[in-house]
Formats: structure tokens, C-alpha cells, sequence
């Protein structure tokens, strides 16, 4: 299986995202809205061949252009600045982010036609993330 592209995704579940953000050192105001947030995840080709992986909510959206396996700078949703790294893995895209203001964090998300599923993972803690088909 490869990566599904140009199909959107919406949040459907959420396990322990909260402690996730914590370990990043994200405060209370920005945790509570990304617990509410129910964002659209889309993964795109540009036209030089880049991935973009976009992420949408009423909140706030974000944007992210890369290729495979090389090094680029990220401001995150939650504004940090990262260094990151996203390789794949059969279906999956394994995305890196490093910071000298908190440890690394990995994010494995694996795409599905009938889900996209996120592992974040900082610190010994997990976060899965469930995110279903828009049509």
C-alpha cells in the first residue's frame, strides 16, 4: 500500500492529547483549543513535486511543503519552531520534529482509504489521533 493523496480527512477520535501537548510545553489556552479543534488533514502533490501535508480547522491552518528524507524548518501549529525530518514507510509518513526547547517528538501517520490514523509520541507518551473520510 502507498500514500493516498488528495483525499481529505477529518478528525473523528482523540486519546491523550492533552498529556501530548503538556510535554511540549503548550499552555492551557492553546491545549483547550486543540482539544476542540476537529481539523481536515489532506496530503498533496505541488507543482515541483513536493509534499504538502495541510491541515485545516476553524481555529487556525496550517501548511507544510517537504520532500522525503530531507531536513526543513517547521513553525508548528502551536508556533513552535522545529527541526524536521519525514521519511515513508509504505503507507506511512514517519515526521521527526526536533527543538532544543523540549524533546523530540515523533509523528507516524498512516494512511488508509478508510482512515488516517496519528501516533505522536514525546517522552514515553503516546497520543492516537483518528481521523475519517470527508467526502
Amino acid at each position: 500500500m502507498s500514500l493516498i493523496f488528495n483525499k481529505k480527512y477529518k478528525l473523528d477520535t482523540s486519546e491523550n492529547f492533552d498529556e501530548y501537548m503538556k510535554a511540549l510545553g503548550v499552555g492551557l489556552v492553546k491545549r483547550t483549543l486543540g482539544n476542540t479543534a476537529t481539523p481536515i488533514v489532506e496530503l498533496t502533490k505541488n507543482n515541483e513535486g513536493k509534499l504538502v501535508l495541510t491541515s485545516n480547522s476553524i481555529m487556525k491552518n496550517s501548511s507544510i511543503e517537504f520532500n522525503l528524507n530531507e531536513e526543513f524548518i517547521e513553525e508548528t501549529i502551536d508556533n513552535r519552531k522545529v527541526t524536521s525530518i519525514i521519511s515513508q514507510d509504505g503507507n506511512k509518513l514517519v515526521h521527526v520534529q526536533k527543538s532544543d526547547k523540549h524533546s523530540d517528538t515523533t509523528i507516524v501517520r498512516e494512511f488508509k482509504p478508510d482512515e488516517l490514523k496519528m501516533i505522536l509520541t514525546i517522552d514515553g507518551i503516546t497520543c492516537t489521533r483518528i481521523y475519517k473520510p470527508v467526502d
